[in-house]
């Protein structure tokens, strides 16, 4: 079991939103607890389509490897969902797999429930608190405990690599992933 899971929807192999996602990690790591950077790159993840199945069956009967990470989702003590941001808006499949989760969470054991967490946006120019208002309605709709920071969650970068040249994001991101695993301690204690 890992401490807290974090959730790349970047396509790319070394994108951005990974980098921002190990730096978050580390800082989480370095207060004591386990991370685990689950990307859904290669992954082609469907929209929930209510079909209540996650009820009866206690997990989401859609075969695109999802349920796999909402398991190990299930067994952890906190949730950072991350997204680069493309039109203005987090991409389309993290919003998907972030609706199944809640879906199956709700259907089940209400295994989000006072799970510590929140998400981080990455972009280029703009979109950041567009994206971040969007994952953040995930957090409490869930009865989840959404963490700051000094800022919001939100790393400029545009070529691949280039996200410690926002050094007010990348310490911003630190700050988020130090207070998750305090937090985390805090409740556990």
């Amino acid at each position: 079991m890992v401490d807290v899971v974090l959730l790349s929807g970047s396509p790319r192999k070394n994108s951005n939103t990974m980098e921002v996602l190990d730096v978050c990690a580390k800082e989480i790591e370095k207060n004591g607890l386990s991370t685990e950077i689950i990307p859904l790159r290669g992954m082609t993840i469907q929209s929930c389509v209510a079909c209540n199945k996650c009820v009866e069956k206690g997990n989401c009967v859609l075969k695109d490897g999802l349920d796999e990470i909402i398991e190990k989702i299930r067994k952890a003590d906190g949730f950072i969902p991350a997204s680069p941001v493309y039109f203005g808006t987090a991409r389309g499949d993290i919003m998907s797999a972030l609706q199944r989760i809640g879906k199956v969470s709700r259907g089940t054991d209400d295994f989000l429930s006072g799970m510590v967490g929140g998400p981080i946006a990455v972009a280029r120019r703009g979109g950041h608190t567009l994206t971040l208002q969007e994952m953040s309605m995930f957090f409490p709709i869930n009865d989840m405990i959404m963490v700051g920071s000094r800022y919001w969650n939100m790393v400029f970068a545009h070529a691949e690599g280039t996200t410690n040249e926002d050094e007010e994001g990348i310490e911003m991101v630190k700050l988020f992933g130090e207070n998750v695993a305090k937090l985390i301690q805090k409740i556990k204690s």
